[in-house]
């Protein structure tokens, strides 16, 4: 036999062994059905699942008797204790085992919040979310455009962020607004339910006279209730800000506090429907009196599977005491969203 076809055989072989390595993975569902394959996550009450001629699918956690998995994974409890080790079957009934290095631990899977697989390659270590949205007026003439997303990458207790959301308001043929911002950020667990993290921001809004606004946040976090739909968290730190008006008044430097109540629900039962929302207070601390006030709303129903999802994003901006003397105090939005889901 020729020696490249030989080759190519081995090649062949060894992508089919390692895609079959991939589908390992075993969960035994509460009405005896064993389903075999890749394991992609659990998070929200949630399985995450990949099957040869079925693709990914979602499973309800309370459908789930007990998994096993030789893979190593990111287990996070309600209490906000975190496992790394693989998934082993109990012999009892809605709980597993989770292998460590020096042990077993047998845990509930109702006190399970989190699965995430410890990857080695980047590409996977990634998820994230792209949104696009819009709305137009004939009588006015008035279109917006929307286009948000994040990305987050995943490790051993630490994520980071890159997330962006830009606003462009067109009336016939000329922009005639913007509200852009766009951020990058770092989280680490430090003991249970307790995270610190820093953000690196930059926005702008043109109907609040804000060119451009850079600052640095460094934020305490505390998850309130974290469970198998919801989870409703706080973080307050201190801001460094530099911004720079639209008009000639000057850019300024302040130092200001944040305080931050995040909100995020998922229901698994058709229709899946997805919740997140947040609102921030900043008072400055250089600025006399001043402060600013930050509401997101964005909900979401699926509409193929858990990856395609269609919703609307409203966002409501105030400012006391903007640095443009001539801008307005408040700006609001509200756009219909397509949103795509990576892993």
């Amino acid at each position: 036999m020729d020696k490249r076809c030989t080759f190519l055989i081995l090649i062949l072989i060894l992508i089919s062994l390692a895609v079959r390595a991939q589908k390992i993975d075993t969960i035994y569902h509460i009405n005896s059905n064993v389903l075999t394959g890749d394991f992609k996550k659990m998070e929200y009450g949630v399985v995450t699942w990949k099957m040869d001629g079925m693709g990914t699918i979602s499973l309800e956690e309370v459908k789930v008797n007990t998994i096993k998995s030789p893979k190593q994974f990111e287990i996070k409890l309600k209490n906000g204790f975190i496992y790394f080790g693989s998934l082993d079957t109990s012999g009892y009934d809605r709980k597993i085992n989770v292998v460590l290095t020096n042990g077993r631990e047998l845990i509930d899977l109702d006190e399970i919040v989190e699965i995430y697989p410890i990857r080695r390659s980047f590409w996977l270590r990634t998820s994230g979310n792209f949104s696009l949205g819009a709305n137009y007026s004939k009588g006015s003439s008035v279109a917006t455009v929307a286009f948000s997303g994040n990305l987050n990458y995943r490790k051993r207790k630490s994520s980071y962020y890159f997330s962006w959301d830009n606003n462009n308001t067109f009336q016939a043929d000329t922009l005639s607004a913007t509200k852009a911002n766009a951020s990058i950020a770092w989280e680490r667990l430090v003991r249970k339910k307790w995270s610190m993290g820093t953000i690196l921001g930059t926005s702008n809004n043109s109907e609040l006279g804000n060119k451009l606004r850079i600052d640095f946040t460094v934020l305490g976090i505390l998850d309130i209730v974290y469970n198998n739909w919801t989870r409703f968290y706080s973080a307050a730190g201190l801001s460094v800000q530099r911004e720079t008006p639209y008009d000639t008044s000057g850019v300024s430097n302040d130092l200001a506090g944040i305080v931050t109540l995040i909100w995020k629900v998922y229901k698994y039962t058709n229709p899946k429907i997805w919740v997140d929302a947040d609102i921030s207070y900043v008072p400055y601390f250089t600025s006399a009196g001043r402060y600013r006030l930050n509401l997101n709303l964005s909900p979401k129903v699926s509409i193929i599977g858990n990856d395609m999802k269609i919703g609307f994003r409203f966002y409501y901006t105030y400012d006391n005491k903007p640095t443009s003397i001539l801008a307005a105090t408040d700006d609001w939005g509200i756009n219909l969203e397509i949103t795509y889901s990576l892993h």
